[in-house]
């Protein structure tokens, strides 16, 4: 469905963030991708829904395809009708406007008329009862929480085929990850939607995933099945926080450098 192939990205004309990286995403899959602050991660959700230009950024080589369409010079709008949507981190919903408002704006690439939209609309509350009895609340007043799932909601209202969701557990307390997680595979599951999902939560995101991708430093640096690497003793290390001798290991404690070279080995 999505293939990235050796993308470069450059902000500002000088500072190289992507450095050649690719990456697949097969229909009605679940793909993660982890890595530290920094890595590039942000970055590429950027590059595959055009949002490049807003943050002075610019793909320098390599190709994105959707359904073997080339999406390098597309408008955002064009690639939301083409069927992607992005959950940006933060969840940057529209704190004046009400709950309901906020879902309704999702839709507005919509091409179904009226009754296909409010159809759309009962199915994105399904998912999401909790927003039900706060429709007619300020955005800006809900809880964190109730502030992910609508900004879920209204990537839904586009009926996308994949979504990308940036960080989704940022903030929130395990109970709420846990269910946030949970209707996000309801969804793929369900609705038949594609997921590319960025987070630092290592283990949740293995867990519900089929397949992933660690980055680093703009590269890269490993990928496998979930199930694999979630076995892989560095990232057991680097990301589960577990060694096999059961020593706590610090961060603060490990060379960057040191790091790289264990990746590639």
């Amino acid at each position: 469905m999505l293939q990235v192939n050796n993308l470069e990205v450059v902000y500002n004309d000088i500072i190289l963030v992507l450095r050649g990286i690719s990456l697949e995403v097969p229909d009605g899959s679940i793909i993660t991708f982890l890595g530290s602050n920094g890595a590039g991660k942000s970055t590429t959700l950027r590059a595959i829904s055009g949002l490049l230009d807003y943050e002075d950024g610019e793909i320098k080589k390599g190709t994105v395809a959707y359904n073997g369409q080339l999406t390098n010079k597309l408008d955002p709008q064009e690639i939301v009708r083409l069927g992607i949507t992005q959950v940006p981190e933060g969840r940057r919903i529209f704190a004046e406007l009400t709950v309901d408002e906020n879902i309704r704006v999702g839709a507005h690439t919509s091409t179904g008329g009226k009754s296909e939209i409010e159809r759309d609309y009962e199915m994105v509350l399904s998912y999401f009862p909790a927003l039900r009895a706060r429709l007619k609340v300020q955005a800006g007043y809900i809880s964190g929480g109730e502030q992910q799932m609508l900004a879920i909601a209204r990537a839904l209202m586009a009926r996308p085929s994949l979504m990308m969701l940036d960080e989704p557990s940022l903030g929130l307390a395990p109970l709420l990850v846990a269910e946030i997680f949970e209707i996000i595979k309801r969804i793929n599951q369900e609705e038949k939607v594609s997921i590319l999902l960025v987070e630092q939560n290592a283990l949740m995101a293995l867990a519900v995933s089929e397949y992933g991708y660690i980055m680093e430093n703009g590269k890269i640096v490993l990928d496998g099945p979930s199930h694999k690497l979630i076995e892989n003793e560095d990232v057991k290390e680097f990301y589960l926080g577990i060694k096999e001798d059961k020593e706590r290991k610090s961060f603060a404690d490990i060379k960057h450098y040191k790091r790289r070279k264990r990746w590639l080995s």
